[in-house]
Formats: structure tokens, C-alpha cells, sequence
């Protein structure tokens, strides 16, 4: 698979980890994902990307929605350690100036939601 999740709660955050590629075939995962944890775990989420190592625009998009569908529940998302490809996409698109962007998961949590 191109594409692995795995989810865990932490200090009031639920912490989702991508691996893989997030491109149109593999978006779909990350949007149900995204909508179970806001629903079952809570608004506040943390989206670890250190090991993804692919984005294209159907990942962006699965991250605004992941924004939105947060802060319409009285939360938000922030990013975590992103790697330099998709870092890179982030800044280009100016969504690391909508959505937070931390170094490590430990600080996204701490610091999460400002």
C-alpha cells in the first residue's frame, strides 16, 4: 500500500501519523481518517508527516477540509515535522500560514492549539 495511518490519542490531541504517498489514489484514506478521529477522539488534531514522503494537490486538499472540519467543531489541525518535498509544497501554497507547522509532534502537542 502507498499509504499507511496510524492513530493514537496524546494529551487531548489525537495524533495521526502519515506514511507514504498522499496523491488522488490514497487522499480518500487520510479524509475518512481525518473525519473518524475529529468524531470519535476530538477537534484537536495532530497530523504527523515525517514519513510522508509524497504530496500532490489531493493531499492539500485533504488537509483544508481536515482544517475546516476541525475548526467547525471548535478546533484545529497543525502539521508535524514535515519533510523537505512536502515542506516545501506547504510553503509554495502559503497553507504553512493557515495551518500551523511544527518540528516535532512533542511541540505540535504542547503548543497545539494557540
Amino acid at each position: 500500500m502507498k499509504l499507511r495511518l496510524a492513530r493514537r490519542s496524546a494529551s487531548g490531541a489525537v495524533v495521526v501519523a502519515v506514511e507514504g504517498e498522499l496523491d488522488l489514489f490514497t487522499a480518500p484514506f487520510l479524509r475518512d481518517e481525518v473525519r473518524d478521529a475529529i468524531k470519535q477522539d476530538g477537534p484537536t488534531l495532530v497530523l504527523d508527516l515525517a514519513a510522508l514522503s509524497f504530496m500532490d494537490s489531493s493531499g492539500l486538499s485533504v488537509l483544508i477540509e481536515a482544517y475546516r472540519l476541525a475548526a467547525s467543531e471548535g478546533g484545529g489541525v497543525c502539521l508535524a515535522s514535515p519533510q523537505a518535498p512536502v515542506a516545501r509544497i506547504l510553503r509554495t501554497t502559503g497553507l504553512d500560514r493557515r495551518i500551523k507547522v511544527y518540528p516535532d509532534v512533542d511541540t505540535a502537542i504542547l503548543r497545539h492549539p494557540e
